[in-house]
């Protein structure tokens, strides 16, 4: 794909998601997030990103969308990954790659809840992808002699949950809403970076819209049709959050933090 075929794909994928979004990622932001200093948190944190991402994902389906047994068989595929990142100094990548490591078994949706069937498909497909995406990470960190580390979390992702209600069915709804914002932030946020990075960063970084773009509007799909009605309110609701929380100061440099309080500078 040369240049200009790939400037057009990036165009047309971050159209719908900049439409989503209440605001652009602040100038500061980037200027921060490509300082040489900051490259090894930026890729740390994304790393662990990617994985809090799977288990999110994991937790809805767990929760909403399956029996007991289909339970155990998703935390038997998140096992791997989970002993990689509590384990210390005896972290070992060997079984989790993604030729070795699989669903072992066909989950079976709850017969109480009627969308179980589409929020396994989707969030399995988006499960597979982000621990993809979390092994890609650690093999660009292994290269480059960065080590695994255990980041406290920012604001961000805490921040919009704060936005969610506390009743259900709200309560999955808003935290679909809350999805897909954070995947639509991920995915603008890849695009605005890639430019200043170097070229395998850069590469990686492209390769990733697609299926960003796509998380975002499965969590968005799947929110309107367990609403079964107009969700705009919530969707303005919770985006305004993300917005505030994108568009403040914010002292954690983390990929998804507000404007860094070196400079506290809006656009």
């Amino acid at each position: 794909m040369n240049i200009d075929s790939t400037q057009h794909m990036v165009n047309e994928l971050l159209k719908p998601i900049n439409q989503f979004l209440q605001c652009g990622t602040p100038d500061s932001w980037i200027k921060e997030a490509i300082k040489p200093e900051n490259l090894i948190p930026l890729l740390v944190d994304h790393c662990n990103c990617e994985l809090k991402a799977s288990q999110t994902a994991m937790f809805m389906v767990r929760k909403y969308a399956v029996e007991k047994q289909s339970g155990e068989a998703l935390m038997a595929w998140a096992k791997p990954y989970e002993d990689f990142v509590y384990g210390g100094n005896n972290r070992s990548t060997a079984h989790f790659h993604s030729k070795k490591n699989g669903l072992l078994a066909p989950l079976t949706p709850r017969s109480d809840f009627s969308h179980g069937q589409e929020l396994i498909d989707k969030m399995v497909r988006l499960i597979k992808e982000e621990f993809h995406h979390f092994e890609q990470v650690l093999e660009i960190m292994d290269k480059r002699g960065i080590p695994y580390s255990n980041l406290h979390a920012g604001r961000y992702a805490k921040g919009l949950m704060k936005a969610v209600r506390t009743h259900e069915p709200a309560t999955l709804i808003d935290k679909l809403i809350v999805g897909a914002y954070i995947e639509a932030r991920s995915c603008e946020r890849f695009a605005k970076l890639a430019p200043y990075l170097d070229p395998e960063l850069k590469k990686f970084y492209i390769s990733l819209l697609r299926s960003e773009a796509r998380h975002y509007q499965d969590y968005l799909t799947l929110a309107e049709k367990i609403a079964g009605t107009n969700i705009a309110d919530r969707i303005r609701a919770i985006g305004s959050k993300e917005a505030e929380l994108i568009m403040t100061p914010d002292d954690t440099f983390r990929f998804h933090s507000g404007l860094p309080v070196t400079t506290n500078a809006c656009v």
